[in-house]
């Protein structure tokens, strides 16, 4: 049985319509369980805000969380060593919401004129990246149909059934990163109780592969 095995790549442009916004909070303390009320604390305080923008605590949610000791290093008799700081806790959150700069411009001055002083970054993301990636395949077998026909009349012979076809079903990202930012950024430029905003995120390019093997005549 003689084949032919073609590589097509998809190519599209998404429109992202999802904001998210992580937020990260950091705190430390010489004691585990003032560490711990320090979190329960400062999640609290955030929720508070994110309430005051008119978004649903609901629309927090945890992608992070961690306790871990911090050390620091300092020199004593010209050596270095290292002594105890306290426990530290990291915990990274997002809010997502439809894209709404009236919304954003709202959440980036109640960080920036919180107690808190947490670190952010603002990305952009497809509400519904399956429909995404079924068009990203279809354009891929797509491209890959029309090289094995090229290739196939270049050769003189002839396309018959497809025997396999290749793809990695792997994770693809549809979100559109921003820049980083932080509470010393944000308070530089004040409001009434928020910030006026004009932003377009640009479209996500994402693409994927499909290998396909055609039997030939």
């Amino acid at each position: 049985m003689r084949t032919i095995k073609v590589t097509g790549r998809g190519h599209l442009k998404a429109k992202p319509d999802i904001t998210r916004i992580t937020i990260t909070l950091e705190n430390t303390d010489r004691d585990y369980d003032n560490t711990l009320r320090k979190s329960a604390k400062d999640t609290e305080e955030l929720k508070k805000l994110i309430a005051g923008t008119g978004l649903e605590t609901s629309s927090i949610k945890t992608l992070h969380f961690n306790i871990d000791t911090k050390y620091e290093s300092y020199r004593e008799n010209d050596e270095y060593k290292r002594r105890f700081v306290g426990y530290e806790y990291t915990h990274r959150m997002k809010v997502e919401f439809e894209n709404d700069n009236d919304i954003l411009g709202r959440v980036l001055y109640a960080l920036g004129h919180s107690k808190l002083s947490p670190e952010f970054r603002i990305s952009y993301a497809v509400k519904n990246p399956e429909s995404a990636r079924n068009n990203l395949l279809k354009k891929a077998v797509e491209d890959a149909k029309e090289k094995a026909e090229i290739l196939a009349g270049a050769a003189c012979v002839a396309l018959k059934d497809i025997l396999t076809v290749d793809y990695s079903w792997g994770e693809i990202d549809i979100t559109y990163e921003s820049a980083k930012m932080t509470k010393s950024i944000l308070v530089a430029e004040d409001s009434t109780d928020a910030y006026n905003l004009d932003i377009e995120p640009d479209d996500i390019d994402i693409e994927d592969t499909v290998t396909v093997i055609w039997e030939i005549e």
